[in-house]
């Protein structure tokens, strides 16, 4: 469906509930944004709640099609091919009532390349960005940038004014532990605005009466009242009981007594994410394991032996229930790069796995401490639980220590941990993304989340080479070049791609989207 066909039935429905009463949604999942600082922490329900109140140039609908937002149309300048101009929509304002302009893009866009930030490898090939007039933004790369629009659809935009007043030009340092006004408040252009927040306990939002969008999308919810609920039991009676009307992620063992209730609908679709291990490599000796002065896991045996004792097809129908589709590569098939071979590459092999152990010097094993989380992914201490168990298999004794994301997230963003587990979902629908964050050494622009501590020069210049290169095939090679050191390296260890189940009052109308994250001003009230 078109843009244009997609705005006339959004606002064709918009009409129709015009005299339809106030609505609240009450919304709750497993976890709370970690911040509202829309620049500190790339993280999914953190982005799924500033969609609500903030916005990006361009976005993605629920179908996952790239359609315009604050800017209404973007092309390459016939000029320079370095070049990106966006011309922004007129008449937005912030919910405070400051105008939004071409100033706002500026700052924002330059505010989300500062070291703190955790969008900075997605404009890491930006050189400049300027605004020739009040509603005109370009954004000049080093060379043609190819996929720069998909780059900006989580990259939120702030009132440069609202900024300096209130001392937030400076992007929170989330993992330094630093707590600023921007973490606890928000002035979007969105289609709700902040009432009230309290973390962890209850976020309440009101829709923005001034909003530009009011007449293209239907809008039928008036106030979200969002509850984090880590307890799945809990969540699910939650919903059970009418407390709630939309969880996001409703727990494998409650999918059919959720889908049994009058009244209520689980709604499923292959999430764009992929659940793995990640390893410290690159430490000469790790700060967890009982093996003295060296580090087993920079040897790729191990790694390779570490996938191998993981029976992916046990964690699907065990502890997934069937909800998961077993992973061979570190990327969904939904992007750009995926390969069918490699992501059926991974296999469980005990004995060909204690070989390996054995080859590279640990026959009895080593001990090892597992860092999880537990409010974040589907089941992830439950897989967690279940990988210690294979990994004993091969004389691998793991600790698992499981805390919520808040604590566990900056364990792998400050290299404080040998051995964790992370998902990734990649919004750009490109490899360059997971390349970016993942695989590029850690440093001031790229490989934020990259806490393997891998370093490979050679692959960290192919990686920032692909932000230049506009010959499609020949970026398509790159890509599958730099996926194969990748797998030959055995980087990460993937376990599977999610599947989403969002559970819901049958009255309540959306489609479930890749990224997990509703954008409200879609849904409609029934």
């Amino acid at each position: 469906m078109s843009f244009k066909t997609l705005m006339l039935a959004a606002s064709a429905t918009a009409m129709i509930a015009a005299g339809a009463s106030a609505e609240t949604l009450r919304w709750a999942r497993a976890g709370d944004a970690l911040t509202l600082d829309p620049h500190a922490q790339n993280e999914g329900p953190t982005s799924a709640m500033a969609h609500q109140i903030m916005e990006t140039l361009v976005m993605r609908d629920h179908s996952g099609a790239l359609v315009p937002s604050l800017a209404t149309e973007w092309a390459p300048s016939e000029e320079n091919p370095n070049v990106w101009v966006f011309k922004l929509r007129e008449g937005v304002t912030f919910h405070d009532g400051a105008e939004f302009d071409s100033e706002d893009v500026v700052f924002s866009l330059n505010r989300a390349m500062t070291p703190d930030s955790d969008y900075k490898e997605l404009l890491a090939s930006v050189k400049e960005v300027r605004a020739p007039d009040k509603y005109t933004v370009e954004i000049e790369t080093d060379g043609p940038n190819p996929i720069m629009p998909n780059n900006l659809t989580n990259m939120f935009m702030m009132d440069k004014d609202w900024a300096e007043a209130n001392n937030a030009v400076k992007v929170q340092d989330y993992e330094g532990g630093e707590d600023t006004f921007a973490a606890k408040n928000a002035n979007g252009t969105g289609p709700y605005k902040l009432v009230s927040r309290e973390p962890d306990v209850k976020t309440v939002l009101a829709a923005n009466e001034n909003y530009w969008g009011k007449d293209e999308f239907p809008l039928q919810v008036t106030e979200i009242i969002y509850t984090p609920i880590q307890n799945a039991a809990t969540r699910v009676a939650a919903l059970l009981s009418g407390e709630v009307d939309f969880i996001q992620d409703v727990p494998v063992q409650d999918l059919a007594r959720v889908a049994g209730t009058d009244g209520l609908d689980v709604r499923t679709a292959p999430q764009n994410r992929v659940i793995f291990f990640g390893m410290n490599m690159g430490d000469a000796d790790l700060s967890s394991d009982n093996v003295d002065g060296k580090n087993p896991l920079a040897d790729v045996r191990v790694r390779q032996a570490m996938s191998k004792a993981i029976n992916r097809d046990a964690i699907q129908q065990v502890v997934m229930r069937g909800q998961s589709a077993p992973a061979g590569m570190i990327s969904p098939p939904f992007v750009n790069g995926w390969d069918a071979d490699m992501d059926a590459s991974s296999s469980t092999d005990i004995e060909g796995a204690k070989a390996l152990m054995a080859e590279a010097g640990y026959p009895d094993g080593f001990s090892l401490t597992l860092n999880c989380p537990n409010d974040r992914y589907i089941n992830d201490e439950a897989i967690c639980q279940a990988a210690v168990g294979m990994l004993a298999q091969i004389g691998i004794t793991v600790n698992l220590d499981a805390k919520p994301k808040a604590q566990h997230f900056p364990l792998i963003n400050n290299l404080e941990t040998d051995f964790y587990m992370l998902g990734w979902g990649v919004p750009t629908y490109d490899s360059e993304y997971i390349f970016n964050f993942l695989v590029h050494s850690k440093g001031e622009k790229y490989g934020s989340w990259n806490g393997t501590r891998y370093s490979n020069p050679e692959l960290d210049a192919k990686i920032v080479a692909l932000a230049s290169e506009t010959d499609l095939p020949a970026r398509d090679q790159q890509i599958g070049d730099i996926w194969q050191v990748v797998q030959d390296e055995q980087l990460y260890i993937p376990i599977h791609h999610q599947v989403l189940n969002w559970g819901m009052k049958s009255g309540v109308g959306t489609i479930v989207e890749p990224e997990d994250s509703p954008k409200i001003k879609y849904f409609e009230m029934n």
